[in-house]
């Protein structure tokens, strides 16, 4: 059975996409839905066995093989030169899907400097250094279009203040590249997931895990999202339909920001939206099997 995309085949056709963070988690998904709609890929990450993965599976799928590169996405010789080979051995990329990150849960009076920068560099420093080569290198003189898979950070993060930072920046990242690059027909828009059932949860210690689960009965839709429910408004910000819109966010969370209710209001018990699982190839978290709740 293949992606169960709900946009027209050929979508992408004709396309040359790149994604950092494209061997795993939502990355994977987002790869296997643009192969889907016709784009060729180019995937990169830090792990070569990810990447592999990956670009089996889309070949088996019926996709075209993807190219595939290691890097490390935090140097900024190590990105320069990437890119520079990408548009060598692929002329001119469409768009941009950065989808590499990381984070780790610590209070902000345990958080060493290394600590802070290893999760700025990966969430935030590394998406300006793709972004801006891509854009020196390529877009400024095709155009193109750049989403990023960011977090929702308006209420900031207490135990993770350190993810909440980058993602902020990102934010400010996104609107202020989708000002200075208009002009060369460069849109820049962010993607913000809430809780995702993928297998990244599970890299969380087990003492998290009780609240993972139940975190999302805070949300108006009272379950956790699906990879494939992220990758629809990524393909949807990249396509042709929104050509009028740059310098946005789309939050993908179930509502989790509104909250389910208020001193004047407790809410009924109701209908959820079924999920959407258009990603065949997905896989549950151990944290979440067997949680009928989830």
């Amino acid at each position: 059975m293949p992606y169960q995309s709900g946009f027209r085949p050929g979508l992408f056709a004709g396309q040359t996409i790149f994604i950092p963070g494209g061997g795993g988690g939502l990355g994977r998904c987002v790869a296997h839905e643009l192969s889907h709609l016709g784009a060729k890929l180019v995937l990169a990450g830090r792990s070569l066995e990810k990447l592999q993965k990956v670009q089996q599976e889309i070949v088996e799928d019926g996709g075209e093989k993807p190219a595939i590169h290691t890097v490390e996405l935090r140097d900024e010789n190590s990105v320069t030169e990437l890119i520079t080979r990408i548009l060598a051995e692929n002329g001119p990329i469409n768009a941009l899907v950065n989808a590499a990150g990381g984070q780790f849960p610590a209070a902000l009076e345990d958080l060493s400097l290394n600590g802070w920068n290893a999760v700025i560099n990966n969430n935030l420093t590394s998406y300006f250094l793709t972004s801006r080569e891509m854009y020196k290198q390529c877009f400024r003189q095709h155009g193109g279009n750049i989403v990023h898979i960011g977090a929702v950070y308006h209420r900031g993060m207490p135990g993770m203040g350190h993810n909440g930072a980058a993602r902020a920046g990102l934010a400010n990242l996104t609107m202020t590249s989708a000002v200075e690059w208009a002009g060369a027909n460069v849109r820049v828009n962010s993607v913000l997931p809430g809780f995702i059932a993928t297998t990244g949860l599970d890299r969380y210690p087990d003492s998290a895990w009780d609240g993972l689960k139940r975190i999302v009965q805070k949300a108006p839709i009272s379950r956790h999202g699906t990879a494939a429910e992220i990758s629809a408004a990524v393909v949807f910000l990249l396509s042709e339909m929104a050509a009028y819109i740059t310098g946005t966010e789309i939050i993908v969370d179930g509502g989790m920001q509104f909250g389910k209710g208020s001193f004047v209001f407790t809410p009924e018990s109701h209908q959820q939206p079924e999920a959407f699982n258009g990603f065949h190839r997905d896989e549950q978290p151990d944290l979440l099997k067997d949680d009928p709740q989830s």
